[in-house]
């Protein structure tokens, strides 16, 4: 390891939307299309933003309320075939963490991302920002039959990095996130930029938390430390 970082742990990994990248424009574009196709007038986008960490299924949830199971089902798929053909386009990593990136990549701090997004939507979104190749590992919502909260496809992710989950650092912007670093035996950190809906992280136990991106790169690379 180089001197760039000061920090006792060795991995880092990355929850994706709303924690590495902005996928929220290309989400609530999608939401927006099949509100219109629906007959319905979109909603603001602040509101859709709010629900995208939680996936199809909240964001229907939120455009369509009054929908039996069936038609959410419907709608939920529909979404779904929708975003797989626009899954970025507008999507970006969130200010300063391409810089962020590139440094622990010259530390040779290994890096991962640990996603509730199916890998049908994860894959291609990654290869569209660059970022398939560098990743050490890249777990999705259907690569096991587990997905987060439970702590198994953290564990996964330890077990493809190499690295040890007690020196490893999760990184992630819902409850569910910090819930599952913690029962993975992570340190982790909350990260207040994502898309928190009325969630207040101050009450999700992590380790540590970070106001925007800037705060999560100091945390990162210079001022955080598992023993602390």
């Amino acid at each position: 390891m180089s001197d760039t970082r000061t920090t006792t742990f060795d991995a880092v990994l990355f929850d994706l939307d709303g924690t590495l990248v902005d996928t929220a424009p290309d989400m609530v574009a999608v939401l927006d299309d099949l509100q219109r196709t629906e007959g319905q007038v979109p909603l603001p986008y602040a509101a859709a933003r709010a629900q995208v960490s939680n996936g199809a299924a909240g964001l229907i949830h939120l455009a369509f309320p009054d929908a039996d199971a069936t038609n959410h089902e419907r709608l939920r798929l529909q979404y779904l075939e929708l975003y797989q053909a626009s899954v970025c386009v507008h999507s970006t990593l969130f200010p300063g963490l391409a810089e962020l990136l590139d440094l622990l990549d010259a530390d040779q701090c290994p890096w991962g991302i640990v996603t509730n997004k199916p890998a049908r939507m994860t894959d291609p979104l990654l290869a569209g920002l660059g970022l398939s190749l560098r990743a050490a590992c890249a777990i999705s919502g259907d690569t096991l039959e587990q997905r987060k909260p439970h702590p198994a496809p953290l564990l996964l992710a330890s077990e493809q990095t190499g690295i040890a989950p007690a020196r490893t650092v999760y990184v992630g912007d819902a409850a569910r996130d910090i819930e599952a670093g913690r029962a993975a035996g992570m340190a982790t950190i909350a990260v207040e930029y994502g898309y928190i809906n009325e969630d207040d992280p101050q009450t999700w136990a992590a380790d540590h938390i970070a106001a925007d991106t800037a705060e999560l790169t100091k945390m990162l690379l210079k001022g955080f430390n598992l023993d602390t």
